[in-house]
């Protein structure tokens, strides 16, 4: 008789597990289910049901304007197509900036409603308290640091940040502070990679890296970005895996012409 395979599933313990060992942590965005499920089945650690759905999906020129109500719909439809990996949720802006009780608020409605691991937030010192009351309700928290796209309008530049050495600084005390402050693991975007290495060896926890180097624990990168989907962004530490829209297009256009030159369907393609 056969019987199912035991899924194992990817926790938070699993990746402080990795850090230590030494085993690299794999982590993509994806926002429904058709790429969640495909994802989790490739064996992918961590999906990011990240506010980037702002640009991806919605078509806006930053991450500002997704709502809480909307990154909870795209997290419900990622958990369904998920055996196997955690699941991170953002905590989109203005859900969390003003005051640790709405934080927690803003935690709490998305681990409710989407049945997700953990969140994830942007910044360093500013949201420690904040850290502490959802950690302290039992809500894994991954933080963020270097540049956080929340505050972008802040930076008036989405250029590699903290290369300075005061900026550097905060934010090798800022990755400590969310340390101590509880969270499970830390994404740095677009930082130098000296800076990126200095800090995972500075943390006990796991970092995630974008733009940041070789040198972190683990690597994430944008599903539409790395699958070539989005054509206009081509930082430097991006690798296009594919070329979707070339792809994509292509097909679409072959759909067109058999459908114009009446080849589709054809009588094995009908009933």
């Amino acid at each position: 008789m056969a019987t199912s395979k035991e899924v194992k599933k990817v926790t938070t313990h699993t990746l402080q597990n990795m850090k230590t060992s030494g085993e690299k942590i794999s982590m993509i965005t994806a926002y429904d289910y058709s790429f969640a499920k495909v994802f989790d089945s490739a064996g992918i650690d961590v999906i990011l049901v990240g506010d980037s759905a702002s640009n991806v999906m919605a078509g806006h020129e930053t991450t500002l304007p997704i709502t809480l109500d909307q990154m909870i719909y795209h997290a419900q439809s990622v958990i369904r197509g998920i055996n196997r990996c955690l699941v991170v949720v953002d905590l989109p802006f203005g859900s969390y900036q003003s005051n640790s009780d709405i934080a927690l608020a803003s935690a709490i409605r998305i681990m409710k409603e989407t049945g997700c691991h953990a969140i994830k937030l942007e910044g360093g010192e500013e949201v420690v308290d904040s850290v502490k009351k959802i950690v302290s309700a039992g809500i894994p928290v991954m933080g963020h640091l270097g540049l956080t796209p929340q505050s972008i309008y802040k930076f008036g530049t989405y250029t590699v940040r903290a290369k300075d050495e005061t900026e550097a600084n905060k934010l090798r005390i800022d990755a400590k502070f969310l340390e101590m402050a509880g969270c499970f693991a830390v994404v740095l975007e677009k930082i130098p990679a000296s800076l990126a290495k200095d800090v995972t060896g500075e943390l006990k926890i796991p970092s995630i890296g974008i733009g940041a180097g070789g040198d972190c624990d683990g690597q994430v990168l944008v599903m539409h970005d790395m699958l070539g989907i989005n054509t206009e962004f081509k930082p430097r530490f991006l690798r296009q895996y594919l070329n979707l829209n070339e792809q994509i297009t292509g097909a679409v256009q072959q759909y067109i012409r058999d459908v114009k030159s009446k080849d589709f369907p054809n009588k094995n393609e009908q009933y």
